[in-house]
């Protein structure tokens, strides 16, 4: 029985290990790759690069030539990359809005490897592009980015799509077995800044989301000190395409602008 039980205490410590060195490989899962130039997918829209303070080019796309004058920053969620949310900068264009889709370090051909630091200096270089009004908007894991960012740098409007109240709680969701909690990096809290921003904020999130539960994103919310509009897409998962250009989305966008 001793035996047994060291065997198993063995097991649980290796997996343990691995959990902990790894972990940044299960949080983010970029797609690498190079997108086709911005003219080639988006009408209106340009190849831009900006400088981290820590001295890594990276690229985005840029579509200009809105009629409302109102840019949004689009901070995506931890996989793919910018060409996988085309489709939203589509339909945001439609509505007359400018749009600065960026990718992290690590993603979309850029160099660098994605952490939270990291990323918080990534949306901060990009923020530096937009000249005039700007709404940020950021998707699941960017909802963190951008909620830290508003926190030093208020924008006109904030709209996190399925946001969870820090990342700890998002993995002990997905990974129930994993003291994640104390195993974690990389903590990206949301509903602890958002207290101390206080500017119109919309939180949208789909009711049949599985990966970030939709009571974490009511906790958002809830948790928010301006003006706030919650937005339950009926029936979406965390990947429907409802939640990347579906209507209900992009109208709390438009209801954002006034």
């Amino acid at each position: 029985m001793i035996k047994a039980a060291l065997a198993l205490l063995t097991v649980v410590v290796v997996l343990l290990a691995l959990a902990w060195v790894f972990q940044r490989r299960l949080i983010y899962l970029p797609d690498r790759s190079p997108p086709p130039p911005a003219a080639a997918v988006l009408p209106g829209a340009r190849d831009v690069a900006f400088t981290t303070s820590d001295g890594l080019r990276l690229n985005a796309w840029h579509v200009t030539g809105g009629r409302r004058g109102v840019t949004v920053l689009v901070a995506g969620g931890n996989a793919g990359n910018r060409f996988h949310r085309a489709p939203l900068a589509a339909a945001l264009a439609r509505e007359g809005f400018d749009v600065l889709l960026m990718d992290y370090r690590g993603y979309g051909g850029n160099p660098g490897s994605p952490s939270e630091e990291g990323l918080s200096r990534d949306i901060r270089a990009a923020r530096a592009l937009v000249k005039g009004p700007v709404i940020y908007f950021g998707e699941s894991l960017g909802a963190a980015v951008v909620t830290a960012l508003a926190v030093e740098d208020p924008p006109d409007g904030l709209l996190l799509r399925s946001p969870f109240t820090d990342l700890a709680a998002a993995g002990r969701h997905n990974y129930p077995y994993l003291p994640v909690g104390l195993l974690l990096w990389d903590r990206f809290p949301v509903a602890g800044p958002l207290a101390s921003v206080r500017v119109p904020t919309a939180v949208v999130y789909g009711s049949r989301d599985t990966i970030v539960p939709p009571s974490l994103s009511r906790t958002v919310a809830a948790a928010a000190a301006g003006p706030v509009t919650e937005v339950e897409v009926e029936g979406a998962g965390h990947n429907d395409r409802a939640l990347l250009d579906g209507p209900e989305l992009i109208a709390a966008v438009v209801a954002m602008a006034g």
